[in-house]
């Protein structure tokens, strides 16, 4: 039975795990804030397309220390934000044969995990789905699901396609890219114009903005296109319009990033943005929407500071 130890067990590491666990993994989770309620009844995962369940996870711990036993797979699924050391939160887990996935937001966030481990398998995953923590241990899932997976610098191991094929027999997509970089600037063109301007508009959900705001949200998304293209990952030409259409499809859907800020909670900025900003300046490329927005979002989380 493989065995997967989730870290950062919120609204994605709860329902992936939660997915791995009905394909018949053995799946233990750390979770610091809901700890109490998760050790006593597990997770509640309602989901509109595939029914509602209670995962119980073989372990519930705070720490990843506390584990017993070996992972064959971690499956890191935290927020990428300056406070949190990723490396730190996974490495006493991390054994001789341990696969390191991380399902996170952002791009240029690699390195650090390759550097860290260089005799592991690191794997970068996408997730592409409209999913919300609404209470200690249950979890809402919206919409969507779609899971991306690709070993780094890239390709794809025999564990990888393993993995991907356990998400697939839990209900949801999941598939395999040798180019799991050029995914993540692909996953950018949407979050660099929702995440952020979700919270500058003071909680407007994705189509309010969507409806009022399309040509800045293009021209956010062109920037982005523009700094992929430039940095050696091109993407298709009609990706812009087809996350238009998505979006326009999608049920009204509060980001992650806007939960954060009304949770006063810390906001993933310089992951979505600011690495972008970062990318398009080593690179020479203008990008007056996204340099806009991102500067916005460091006024906003001033603002968080001084609350406090």
């Amino acid at each position: 039975m493989v065995k997967v130890l989730v870290i950062g067990a919120g609204a994605i590491g709860a329902f992936y795990g939660s997915l791995l666990a009905k394909a018949g993994a053995e799946v233990s989770v750390v979770c610091r804030s809901d700890y109490d309620q998760v050790k006593q009844h597990g997770f509640i995962i309602d989901s509109r397309s595939l029914g509602r369940w209670n995962f119980i996870p073989a372990q519930v711990l705070k720490n990843a220390a506390d584990f017993e036993g070996s992972a064959d797979t971690i499956l890191l699924c935290t927020k990428v934000i300056p406070a949190v050391d990723r490396v730190a939160l996974i490495q006493p887990a991390v054994a001789e044969n341990t696969a390191i996935v991380f399902i996170q937001n952002g791009v240029e966030i690699e390195q650090e995990m390759l550097d860290a481990f260089p005799n592991n398998e690191v794997v970068s995953g996408l997730a592409f789905i409209c999913c919300n923590r609404i209470g200690p241990g249950e979890i809402l899932h919206l919409a969507y699901g779609r899971l991306a997976l690709g070993n780094l610098p890239n390709g794809i191991s025999n564990k990888t396609a393993q993995l991907c094929e356990l998400f697939s027999h839990s209900g949801i997509d999941c598939n395999t890219n040798e180019n799991i970089i050029t995914g993540r600037w692909q996953k950018c063109i949407w979050n660099a114009p929702f995440n952020p301007l979700s919270v500058l508009s003071g909680g407007l959900p994705t189509l309010d903005i969507l409806q009022n705001q399309e040509p800045f949200v293009r021209n956010i998304m062109q920037d982005v296109f523009n700094i992929a293209a430039a940095s050696g990952h091109p993407l298709p030409d009609n990706i812009i319009n087809i996350n238009i259409e998505h979006t326009y499809a999608m049920p009204p859907y509060k980001t992650s990033m806007l939960l954060d800020y009304e949770n006063g909670q810390p906001m993933e900025t310089e992951a979505i943005l600011g690495n972008a900003v970062r990318a398009a300046q080593r690179l020479g490329i203008s990008v007056p929407y996204l340099e806009s927005v991102y500067a916005l979002m460091k006024l906003r989380e001033l603002k968080l500071i001084v609350k406090k």
